[in-house]
């Protein structure tokens, strides 16, 4: 039972895939023909377009006064030597192989090729055909091997009139190699064959010269007649016709290695007398075909095996359904569990948050805390100096005073007024110090503003002149007039930091300088402060803005000052760096962005 069941499985399954074979071969058979029918137009309009471009020139070329002259009188050297040299050019020009003028008699008296050892010129072609024709016809067309170059060409004949009466015949001839040579890239053979079957040009060229039918006697003289092809000798190829599965012709050619089936596609040119012939390789047909019964039938396995998985899969999956739905209830549990210790870890964090941000409100307030009281710390330090920078203008305006008074006294009016305008320029300079001791002190706002740089250093300078006076300290500035986004206050406390810490590092050195410089970089300002002091350390300068951090004695402060700069620079959106000068000293750098008024000098 079931061995029959399995041979009648067997025939069907073979029945089915001769008959789809056969479908899938005459298809592929005929998307090569598609494909050869391309290749075979594009191949006869080639050789169309070539001739065309050439078919009315010999005629244009008869009728110019230098071939005519020729004719007129064929011994003249000079007549020779212009027509041989306007042949020469004019093939140059449109790209021919040969062009030459023959008398009556078929001889050649200039051509194109007479300064070439195998030139036409003397030569006789009265047999050829395109020389009887164009003097019966008045035009002459033929192709075939040059009997002097033993060329393949593609010859044009014309008469040149003198008085209406023929007086010789002008010949162009063209090379088809090109044409040739741009078949071989297609993929298919193509072979131009004469009216006798023998090819005149192909892809192969072991297929030139070869017949594509029978040489009888009878075609063997005809082209003997005419020496189409000179002395080279004729055979027939190895061609085997036959009938396609649809009808159309096929050659079977034998080559080393196997014979090779062909489907022949052709086209006629009866104006050239040409066949044009296309020869599709019909083995990637069966190729296809077998590929793609092959790919079919994989197909079909796989469809039935898919059926068989597909069922056993339904089978299993209604049994994994019901442990899937097992375990999403046990997953929701386990979900509701989840979400509230979710939100117990959220209420968590939040006050962690919470608390965080309230610590940082404190650090912010305990730095401007810092910040103040190092301000006044920094005033109480200067405080002794501070008496004696004002007791000096005090003491000095007594004595102007004094002076004045006995001036007015004796009537000495002028003098008296030159000691009080002096009186009046202590009194200014006190002013001026007590006004940026006072912003100095000020407790700072958190607000940026547009600081014009060059002010906020010639401030400092009043607040640590005193102390730079004292030192003798050389303090050289370089300031354009840049304009900074900052606080006016905080960047002043940034700066007196600084600066206080190069007074101190010069403290003990004999020659002594700070150098203050500024420059716009891209929508930052640079200004640098650097000292002629010991420098820094190298293992300290990672720590050098650390809180807490200082290389002074005892009682000489805190280590906040640069720590505070740091943290007050990068509110400000700008950087605080130091690094040690080639030359020996500190070398601050900061960086703040410019403001938009800012233009450098």
């Amino acid at each position: 039972m079931w061995g029959t069941l399995g041979l009648v499985a067997l025939l069907l399954a073979l029945g089915l895939g001769s008959f789809a074979y056969q479908r899938l071969h005459r298809a592929a058979l005929e998307e090569l023909t598609d494909q050869g029918r391309s290749t075979l137009r594009l191949a006869v309009a080639a050789l169309n377009g070539e001739l065309r471009r050439y078919d009315r020139l010999p005629g244009l070329l008869a009728q110019q006064e230098v071939i005519r002259e020729l004719l007129g009188r064929p011994r003249e050297a000079e007549r020779v030597h212009a027509a041989n040299t306007y042949l020469a050019t004019t093939a140059r020009m449109m790209e021919t192989s040969d062009i030459y003028v023959m008398d009556l008699s078929g001889t050649t008296l200039a051509a194109s090729n007479h300064a070439q050892p195998l030139s036409f010129v003397g030569g006789n072609f009265a047999f050829r055909p395109y020389f009887l024709d164009a003097l019966a016809n008045g035009q002459g067309r033929f192709y075939g091997l040059g009997t002097t170059s033993q060329v393949r060409g593609y010859y044009f004949g014309a008469p040149v009139l003198m008085d209406d009466e023929p007086a010789g015949v002008l010949a162009i001839k063209i090379d088809l190699h090109p044409i040739e040579e741009s078949w071989r890239g297609s993929g298919t053979e193509v072979i131009v064959t004469d009216p006798e079957g023998i090819v005149f040009m192909s892809t192969t060229p072991d297929w030139t010269f070869g017949a594509t039918l029978p040489l009888t006697a009878e075609r063997l003289a005809r082209t003997r007649a005419t020496r189409r092809y000179a002395d080279r000798p004729l055979a027939e190829l190895p061609i085997r016709a036959a009938t396609g599965p649809d009808g159309q012709p096929l050659w079977r050619i034998s080559r080393a290695g196997g014979a090779t089936e062909y489907r022949v596609i052709r086209e006629d040119m009866p104006d050239a007398g040409w066949s044009v012939q296309v020869l599709v390789d019909t083995s990637p047909a069966r190729q296809q075909a077998l590929t793609r019964l092959a790919l079919g039938a994989l197909l079909a396995g796989f469809a039935m095996l898919a059926l068989v998985i597909v069922w056993q899969r339904r089978a299993a999956l209604r049994e994994r359904m019901a442990l899937q739905d097992a375990a999403q209830a046990q997953l929701e549990r386990r979900v509701v569990e989840r979400t509230a210790e979710l939100a117990a870890v959220n209420s968590q964090l939040a006050e962690e948050v919470a608390e965080r941000t309230a610590t940082e409100e404190r650090l912010r307030a305990t730095q401007a805390d810092l910040v103040q009281a190092g301000k006044l710390a920094a005033l109480g330090q200067m405080s002794a100096a501070l008496s004696h920078e004002f007791n000096q203008p005090l003491g000095a305006a007594q004595n102007y005073a004094e002076n004045a008074q006995a001036y007015i006294a004796r009537g000495r009016i002028d003098e008296a007024a030159s000691n009080i305008d002096r009186i009046l320029g202590l009194v200014g300079r006190m002013s001026e110090l007590s006004k940026h001791l006072r912003n100095f002190a000020r407790k700072p706002n958190a607000q940026l503003s547009d600081v014009p740089l060059a002010e906020a250093l010639d401030a400092v300078r009043e607040i640590l002149g005193w102390r730079l006076r004292g030192q003798g300290i050389d303090l050289r500035m370089d300031i354009p007039p840049l304009v900074v986004r900052a606080g006016p206050v905080r960047l002043q406390q940034v700066l007196v930091n600084i600066l206080s810490n190069a007074i101190d590092a010069l403290e003990g050195r004999e020659a002594r300088a700070i150098s203050l410089s500024a420059r716009a970089a891209g929508d930052q300002a640079v200004l640098t402060i650097a000292d002629n002091g010991p420098g820094i350390a190298p293992q300290l300068v990672e720590r050098i803005f650390d809180p807490f951090f200082s290389t002074k004695g005892v009682g000489k402060g805190l280590g906040l000052g640069l720590s505070i700069s740091y943290n007050i620079v990068h509110d400000f959106g700008g950087t605080l760096s130091v690094h040690n000068a080639p030359g020996g000293g500190a070398v601050f750098t900061l960086t703040l962005p410019l403001a938009a008024v800012s233009v450098p000098a």
